[in-house]
Formats: C-alpha cells, structure tokens, sequence
C-alpha cells in the first residue's frame, strides 16, 4: 500500500502519446520499468525503465509508452506474459482494501512490515537468479527508489487510516494526471488540449468527492489531514514516476533492494513517531498478502507483462485500477458506493484514460 507501481518513462510516454503509468508501487517499477526495461514502469522512449521505474509508474505508464510506441501488437507478444501482467493489476487492485484490513496499525509500521516482506521475497528472487551484484547502484538511484516507495506508501497508508477509505483511495489516483501534467515542465513534452481536458475531468472528479457534504458528514475530524495525504501521496508517486526516467539504466532486480531499505527507514521511523501495536491474526494476514501481493510480486509480473506481452492491453486495462479498487473497499463494506463515488469513479479514471490516449499529432 501506494497507486507502489511505478509507474517515469511511463509519464514521458503519457505526455508524450504512450500509455500513461498507473500505482504502486514496489518492486518493479510497473509504471516505467514496464515500458521495456526491468520490471518496472515504462521508460517514456520505450526502453527499460529500470529500478527507478518499478512501482505505480510501471503499471500503467510502461505500458503507455512501450504501447506508444511499438504501434501494432507486437507479433512477439506472449499470451502468458500478458496474463502475468493482467495479473499484477489484479494485485494492485487489492492494495487499499488489504491496507483496511490492516487498520489498526500505524502507517510507519505497516509500511516496515509490508515492505519487509517484500524485501526478503524480492532478494531471494534475486540471490536465486544470481543478481545481487545488481544492488550496487549510484547514490541517486538508492534516494530516488528509496524515497519515492517509502514516503508515497506511507503517505498512503496514512491517508486511509485518517480519511474515509473510498475517498482518501481515489484521490491517490490522481497520480496519472498528475504525471501528465509534470512531464511537461520535467521532461520538456508536450500537453496539448485533450490531455489537459483528461487532467481536468480528474480535478473535477475529486473535487466532487471533496465536496459532496454526505462524505463531509461521514468523515472523522482527522479526514482532512487524510486526504492532504494522500494528495500528497499522488504527487510523491508522479515525481517518482516522472524522475524514473533519468535513471532507466537502474535494473529491475535493485527494486529489491529500495524495498529493503525502505522497510529499514518506516521501522526507524515507526520507532521514532509511533506507539508499536501488536497485530492480531488478521492484521498478520493482511501485512502478509501486502507484502507477497501489491508490494511484492506485482512489480516481478509487470516486468514479465511489460517485456514480453501486449503493453497496449495492459496499459489500457492499467486504467481499470482505480474503478476496481473502489468497487472492492466499497464490496468490502468499506464504504458507500453513492452517486458522488460512482461519477467521481468515472471522472478520474475516464479522465486518466483520455489523457493516456492522447497523440502527439492531436494533442
């Protein structure tokens, strides 16, 4: 818990006429590794992205760009791939509702325990391939992956654990437009009208959740300091995303490593800021599903989805995310699916979904 992920080749892509990333988070950069390189997101030229983009960014933005610019399906493609990829979009799906079913635990030590899980799963992966050698990367590669997986999770956790779940998980998904919007003054591409419509159709989208007074009336007097967390948590991942691409020669199997230590720098700060809690068994199987799903082997299936499989299908589907995350908090009891939720839902991942689409030639 995220949008992780990468997801910024994937932004260059998106803002650039690929496939915008979609998080979260982890492993492998979805949004910009996904593109072409490690598993991450997608890098926005359609190579690997690399450590620096495995997470949300990977998600959806590897595979708007890897889309954008391999034309046609490519004749390779492996049916088996895609379904992995499919698969890592199932997983992060789940994110919020697993981080509800951890509630109870503070943001800093759910982000230790999920993230340490990840980590031993993520350098075993590594060790069997006989890749550690990977670890060793530049200072940067270690602060940008570092930072950008553990302050957007944390933020996220926390907003969910201050702020009505349904609410506090859509406005997270404003990262896609916002790496939309970033790429432009980052990377130097350009917007034009119909990604910006898109990146409105978002605005508005949550300002209608902002807005709505039944959610005003719902929520705690901690609501708005969890939803500036996890507006906060959507910026920090579109920066992740967006800056992922400068650093696209950083290889998948690193990510294990930014888990690793991530999981090292929550704990100290769980340890510093928080009161330890005892997790009870449920708690234990929700940080346990975190860790093996949405923050840990979503990120190596995306790799294998981004690299080997249809990066058009996926990053088109990469859009359903947001919608199914929703439904499923909202399933779960989470949350009311009201007519405010409902076109809301739409709004941002509609919105998303226009601005990836976008060409270069049309704006």
């Amino acid at each position: 818990m995220a949008e992780r992920r990468e997801v910024a080749a994937g932004a260059e892509d998106a803002a650039g006429g690929g496939t915008l990333p979609l998080p979260s988070s982890g492993a492998t950069g979805t949004r910009q590794a996904a593109g072409g390189g490690s598993a991450g997101r997608a890098d926005p030229d359609g190579a690997p992205s690399g450590a620096a983009g495995h997470g949300a960014e990977g998600r959806a933005g590897s595979a708007r760009d890897a889309a954008g610019r391999s034309g046609p399906r490519r004749s390779g493609a492996s049916q088996g791939a895609t379904l992995a990829g499919i698969g890592a979009l199932m997983l992060w799906a789940t994110l919020a509702l697993l981080a509800r079913g951890a509630a109870g635990l503070p943001p800093f030590e759910l982000t230790a325990l999920g993230f340490g899980i990840a980590a031993v799963l993520g350098l075993a992966v590594v060790a069997l391939r006989g890749r550690l050698r990977a670890l060793r990367q530049p200072p940067l590669a270690w602060l940008h992956g570092v930072g950008g997986l553990f302050g957007y999770h944390a933020l996220y956790f926390a907003a969910l654990a201050l702020a009505p779940a349904v609410e506090a998980n859509l406005l997270n998904y404003l990262w896609p437009l916002l790496i939309v919007l970033l790429s432009a003054p980052l990377l130097g591409l350009r917007l034009g009208p119909r990604r910006l419509l898109g990146v409105a159709l978002g605005l508005l989208g949550c300002a209608l959740l902002l807005l709505d007074k039944g959610a005003g009336a719902a929520a705690g007097p901690d609501a708005p300091l969890g939803f500036a967390c996890a507006a906060a948590a959507a910026l920090v991942w579109a920066l992740y995303s967006v800056l992922a691409r400068r650093l696209a020669a950083v290889p998948t199997e690193a990510v294990a490593g930014f888990c690793a230590s991530a999981a090292i720098l929550a704990a100290l700060a769980h340890l510093g800021f928080e009161r330890s809690v005892a997790p009870t068994a449920g708690q234990w199987l929700a940080v346990l599903l975190l860790g093996l799903g949405p923050v840990g082997a979503a990120f190596f299936l995306w790799d294998v989805g981004m690299k080997r499989g249809d990066p058009r299908l996926l990053g088109t589907l990469a859009y359903a995310v947001p919608v199914a995350s929703t439904l499923l908090l909202i399933l779960a009891g989470e949350g009311a699916f009201g007519a405010s939720v409902g076109i809301a839902t739409l709004l941002v991942a509609g919105g998303g979904m226009l601005a990836a689409t976008a060409r270069d030639g049309g704006g």
